[in-house]
């Protein structure tokens, strides 16, 4: 069954101005030519699709699509699924039209920390778990074992029993942390999610979970980018 990475990259950033094009850290096509190059990098990946309705996204991915053999191909999304207002089930519903048949890794370029290995275990994880039908889809998440209140008190722990107890006898809560999803198009289609109803909770380790959503993201990932040395 093909395995299409589908990776949305619409013009008009408000919370981060030109963040999927802007320079970072040492990279001057920024991290759209860092996610780019990871997914394809990865041989558990058949196909590419970047979908966008920006000229600068275009420019940047060109020269990946004319080197990529077929890998890499273009969507030029509707405007009208690219504004500040089009919400992501409007996308889950419209990405069907363009991916009919096979697995989806939906993936986003604001996750520049999880490369082509991690790409590749998370597929490998998912179609395990497919095979044993122990679930039918995978999320990425971030585990949090740590004191989560609401506006009425604590969430994951009794303080009648324990105040303050110790955060590793926690039950861990999970944060979907947005770095994959995978899912077979039937679900887009029948279900209208990028889950089915079984999704494994896959949990990332914290050093490649940073997300790019607002400014100050940006600053820090690039940082750590450049202090790790990293290239691609």
């Amino acid at each position: 069954m093909p395995v299409t990475a589908f990776l949305p990259c619409r013009a008009g950033s408000q919370r981060v101005p030109h963040k999927n094009t802007r320079p970072f850290a040492d990279r001057e096509d920024g991290l759209l030519g860092i996610k780019l190059e990871q997914l394809l990098a990865c041989p558990a990946i058949d196909l590419v699709l970047l979908s966008t309705n920006d000229p600068e996204v275009e420019a940047i991915a060109a020269p990946h699509i004319a080197s990529s053999e077929g890998r890499l191909r273009l969507d030029r999304r509707p405007d009208h699924l690219c504004s500040s207002s089009t919400s992501t089930d409007e996308v889950i519903a419209y990405l069907p039209s363009v991916i009919p048949e096979g697995d989806v890794v939906w993936t986003h370029v604001t996750s520049p920390f999880f490369g082509a290995a991690d790409y590749a275990a998370a597929i490998a994880t998912y179609q395990a778990a497919r095979a044993a039908g122990t679930h039918d889809s995978l999320m990425g998440v971030t585990e949090l074992r740590t004191f989560i209140w609401d506006a009425k008190g604590a969430v994951n722990y009794d303080r009648a029993t324990e105040k303050w107890p110790r955060t590793q006898t926690l039950t861990p809560l999970y944060e979907v942390n947005s770095a994959i999803f995978i899912a077979n198009a039937e679900s887009y289609r029948s279900l209208g999610d990028r889950i089915g109803e079984t999704p494994l909770l896959y949990a990332i380790p914290k050093d490649k979970t940073v997300d790019v959503d607002w400014e100050e993201d940006f600053i820090i990932a690039a940082e750590l980018w450049r202090l790790r040395g990293l290239k691609g």
